[in-house]
């Protein structure tokens, strides 16, 4: 039953129109109090908000009027009614991921993922559920799972991509031959019309249709009529024109209208809002219907001497009904190949192998998959290779000749991830380059019958080179999808006319071959130009004549699937990048940034993927602790990125050095270095940060706190040597409070104790254990700051293990890597650091030792940060960095824990050090402590939330505990007997839980099991 739209009156505006078309000025600040007086949620309509939903996935940028935040569906309703009387433009938005740009429009932005994010409930039976449309597929999936089944729509994206954003771009995903798009698993769906009405969409037979229509009604009356009208006039039409494809997602949905009427004689409008990009109506709930989860899969990797051996293989594998057929060509593999990560699985490959497909199945136990494999690998691939197939060493489901030259087999979960990994890691491949030159997103999911793909790319090649250009063809062969973008430079005029030239010839190229120009991805800004061409003049009007049915005054995200009142929109406007994007650093880079366009291109790296949103609601992976904690888009990677760069472009009104745009957007970057790792363009924010950081301070100066904790060496240093009294002035009663109200330290976090003997102190005055001499290897240990002056028996237990190995170990004489001064963005004093210690250590290494770092963050500074401060040219910087190592990579890298006698006892909980999972350097601690003999839980986990000095800093107390509280829940959730962890800052977190004491460093877990061997 429909609800009424809100019809309270505006206090705010006096009868003023908010949004005039003529001129499109918006009285914003009046709006923003209007709308945050009628709603529960969050109205933000500052500049820094409107420009974090200015992009999305796609080649867009649109600021939007305003952000606001609903929390309940009466919000949205009472948000519409508002704008819908004086026709402000409205968005829904979830995760914004897409990549055609119809996340972004001059609208009021409604995000849906802040707030209306609730599984609401499942019915096992019925194979139902049902949720807020801002929850991701994978928190849906999550609460279902149990009931051994699943939303079927998976979206690669679909830890980051919400249930609203999959029904309004219709989407599928990798195994859409198994099942269909999102459409055909909406039962019914909560929806606010145009005008703020509230109504359910579900299942209709004819004759209520018929009843509920009245031209004259109100407006879900009127939308009836027009669907009946659409039935009874429009069918032949929808029967001509849309292709006979799944994986159509271009235009409205009417061919499932149709179909439904035709074959059961009822219709579902929640299916017609499916891939209507927000234009029709706001879904804010959604019943969705659900699959079993299968059994078991095994995949096999096919490989081709070239893409279009692959291509007409596509049809014949078809016969096998695999669940996926996914393609991969020789630029994807070309790229995988150079790529750490991928390299050792492409290296699987054949030699000379360039293409495949990843051929998946489903079945019901091991013995089915692989008897499905055997069977595919005689049917598709020599004799001579298919030795291992069925015992009749053959097949009689097709009979097209095997062109596939090899294939790879995988039955394990962990090999078959491996493989689903690489093929998913398209994307972030194309995505790395740094340059002006781009694979770009506009034509990337045409899709046509599996049966014409080799034609069809044969002929896409010869208008690539017609362009002078070429692309990757990677993704979805089974039904037809290749996501393929070509390399062009959009800030070039010649680029733009080249992306729209393209994007018309293939228009043409899909309707020859009866296939579609969205298989996947939606209209939005991308594609929309082109459906009049593509459906012809009669069924655009259809369109438009749909749309004006639901959305009177065009308030609806206007210009997708059938343009905006006045036509057709054009793909070519509101680019990101376009002939007149400026970009201007204010400041000279002080670090080295080896990529192409240096800095610039680093700042302008982040596509607007989520990749960096989509940990959130997980505990996997590194990024983002402050988004995790916060769930706010300006804690994101892309957010801070986004920033930057609209800083940097003029989009912002401050320059990235100006106060206000430090403490608004860097402040709560913790330096993690997470997105460098997870993200996957590999976005530096870390390193950005320190940069532009360094510039804020040779503008402003730096202030007494960043001054004290980069200097936290000398500090310690001082109050070593007087301990006794240092210790006892920091336990008076008001101590805390006094450095709280002076240097900024929190009040609720202890001081460290420091010690009148250090590490250094103790190795000076003994007797090494393992003269240089008669050792097997010799070593110079490189103890931080922390770990000498606060906590010197991990240093001590360092030095212990690595002797047991045979190892002489000299301590260095320096305890300072720079890192504080570099983590506080002071990069004059770092650099300083970074040459002294390169010039001392240099000496070590040319006395055949190699560097072994305590402290993990101090490793990475010297292996990754020394050649960014010095550069990549510094031949010193370049040797540390190859002969440094933290404790226990060493340990582990040499195998050196099996040379002596350990006995470990018990079982660990081990939460890795940010910095080492971000240079994929982390798992030598588990191996390490393993091979020692304990049982350990390795925690994928992110970072502790104490980032060095950030978590001791009372402004930022509240977010370092937030983000600590994420950790302790997995610790808590872990058997270990005990918790171990490398980084200082993450013991000090870890020690402050409740009930928790301080972990153990390994180096203490391993000296432990050292002693008990010995015992």
């Amino acid at each position: 039953m429909a609800s009424e739209p809100d019809e309270r009156p505006d206090p705010h505006l006096d009868g003023r129109a908010d949004y005039d078309h003529a001129d499109g000025r918006i009285a914003r600040p009046d709006l923003a109090a209007a709308l945050a007086d009628r709603i529960e949620g969050d109205v933000t309509f500052d500049e820094y908000s409107r420009q974090l939903f200015a992009t999305d996935a796609s080649i867009y940028e649109v600021t939007p009027i305003g952000v606001v935040r609903p929390k309940t569906t009466e919000d949205v309703a009472s948000v519409v009614s508002y704008c819908n009387e004086r026709e402000i433009p409205v968005l829904p938005r979830g995760g914004g991921t897409s990549l055609a740009g119809q996340t972004v429009n001059e609208a009021v932005v409604l995000d849906f993922k802040r707030h209306m994010d609730e599984f609401l409930g499942v019915d096992p039976d019925a194979r139902e559920a049902s949720a807020q449309v801002g929850i991701t597929l994978a928190e849906l999936n999550a609460a279902v799972e149990p009931e051994g089944l699943k939303y079927a729509p998976d979206p690669a994206w679909g830890d980051k991509s919400v249930l609203g954003g999959c029904i309004g771009n219709n989407s599928t995903g990798a195994h859409s031959l198994k099942y269909e798009k999102a459409d055909g698993y909406i039962e019914s769906v909560t929806a606010v019309l145009a005008d703020g009405t509230v109504t359910e969409f579900g299942w209709m037979d004819l004759a209520e249709l018929d009843a509920a229509a009245d031209p004259a009604g109100d407006l879900e009356a009127r939308i009836y009529d027009e669907v009946r009208r659409v039935i009874e006039e429009e069918s032949a039409a929808v029967r001509e024109r849309y292709p006979d494809l799944k994986r159509n997602v271009s235009g409205y949905n009417l061919d499932v209208l149709v179909e439904d009427a035709e074959t059961r004689g009822e219709v579902n409008l929640g299916r017609l809002l499916a891939g209507s990009e927000g234009t029709l109506a706001v879904v804010t709930e959604a019943t969705v219907s659900l699959e079993p989860i299968p059994e078991t899969t095994s995949v096999a990797m096919l490989a081709y001497d070239d893409v279009l051996d692959a291509m007409r293989d596509v049809a014949p594998i078809l016969e096998h009904d695999p669940s996926a057929v996914e393609v991969m060509d020789d630029v994807f593999l070309d790229m995988a190949r150079d790529t750490e990560e991928f390299a050792a699985v492409a290296g699987l490959l054949p030699e000379g192998t360039d293409s495949t497909l990843l051929v998946e199945f489903y079945a019901d136990s091991e013995a089915d998959a692989r008897r499905k494999v055997a069977d595919l690998i005689a049917d598709r691939v020599p004799d001579e290779r298919a030795a291992g197939g069925p015992s009749d060493g053959a097949s009689d489901v097709t009979d097209a000749d095997p062109v596939a030259v090899d294939v790879l087999e995988a039955y394990d979960d962990e090999r078959q991830a491996k493989f689903w990994k690489m093929r998913k890691a398209g994307l972030p491949i194309l995505l790395s380059n740094t340059g002006d030159d781009k694979h770009y997103p506009y034509i990337e999911d045409t899709a046509v019958p599996a049966e014409h793909l080799p034609e069809y790319v044969a002929d896409f090649r010869e208008i690539l080179d017609d362009f002078d250009t070429f692309a990757s063809y990677y993704a979805h062969a089974g039904p037809g999808v290749l996501h393929i973008r070509p390399l062009i430079n959009l800030k070039t005029q010649d680029g733009v006319d080249t992306m729209e030239g393209i994007a018309d010839r293939v228009t043409d190229l899909v309707m020859k071959y009866d296939g579609s120009i969205s298989g996947e991805h939606g209209d939005g800004r991308a594609r929309t130009q082109w459906n009049e061409k593509f459906y012809g003049r009669g069924l655009w009007e259809t369109f438009r004549s749909l749309k004006r049915a639901f959305d009177p005054n065009w308030i609806l995200n206007p210009g997708q699937v059938c343009g905006d009142e006045d036509g057709p929109t054009d793909m070519t406007e509101d680019l990101r990048f376009d002939p007149e994007y400026d970009f201007e650093v204010p400041f000279d880079p002080e670090l080295d940034w080896n990529n192409e366009n240096g800095f610039q291109g680093m700042t302008e790296l982040c596509h607007g993927c989520a990749g960096c949103t989509g940990y959130q609601d997980t505990t996997g992976g590194v990024m983002c602790p402050t988004y995790r904690a916060a769930d706010e888009e300006i804690t994101s990677t892309r957010g801070r990125a986004n920033a930057l760069r609209q800083a940097m472009s003029g989009d912002l009104p401050d320059d990235p050095t100006d106060e206000a745009f430090v403490s608004e957007v860097l402040d709560l970057c913790i330096g993690c270095k997470g997105c460098k790792h997870d993200c996957p363009s590999g976005v530096d924010l870390a390193k950005l940060k320190a940069e532009v950081t360094h510039a804020h301070h040779q503008e402003h100066g730096v202030d007494l706190q960043d001054r004290l904790f980069a200097n936290v060496d000398s500090l310690f240093a001082l109050g070593s040597r007087v301990a006794p009294l240092a210790n006892a002035l920091s336990s008076l009663p008001g101590a805390d409070w006094l450095l709280e109200k002076t240097v900024g330290i929190a009040s609720e976090r202890e001081t460290p104790t420091l010690h009148g003997e250090t590490v250094r102190d103790w190795a000076a005055a003994r007797d090494p254990g393992v003269r240089e001499s008669a050792a097997d290897r010799s070593i110079v240990l490189f103890v931080d700051a922390y770990t000498n002056y606060t906590r010197p028996a991990v240093g001590r237990a360092a030095v212990e293990v690595l002797e047991a190995t045979g190892t002489h170990v000299a301590v260095a004489d320096t305890s300072d890597s720079g890192r504080p001064a570099y983590s506080l963005g002071m990069l004059d004093k770092a650099r300083g650091i970074a040459r002294e210690n390169v010039a001392r250590l240099e000496d070590h290494v040319d006395a055949g030792r190699e560097i072994v770092f305590v402290e993990p963050s101090d490793a990475v500074m010297a292996q990754t940060d020394y050649l960014d401060l010095l550069g990549r040219d510094h031949e010193g910087a370049e040797r540390i960095a190859a002969h440094s190592y933290g404790l226990c990579e060493y340990l582990d890298a040499h195998r050196l824990v099996g040379a002596a006698d350990w006995d470990a006892e018990g079982s660990l909980t081990y939460h890795g050090h940010c910095h080492q999972k971000a240079t994929a350097k982390d798992h030598h601690a588990v191996g390490a402590l393993r091979r020692a003999g304990y049982e350990v839980d390795p925690l994928d986990s992110g970072c502790c939330g104490m980032a060095g000095s950030f978590g001791y800093e009372a402004e930022h107390y509240s977010m370092s505990r937030a983000i600590g509280e994420i950790l302790y829940d997995q610790v808590e959730e872990s058997d270990g007997d005990r918790v171990v962890a490398p980084g200082a800052s993450c013991r000090t977190q870890l020690g402050d839980r409740p009930g928790g004491g301080e972990p153990l460093h390994p180096a203490t877990a391993l000296a432990d099991a050292l002693r008990s061997g010995s015992s």
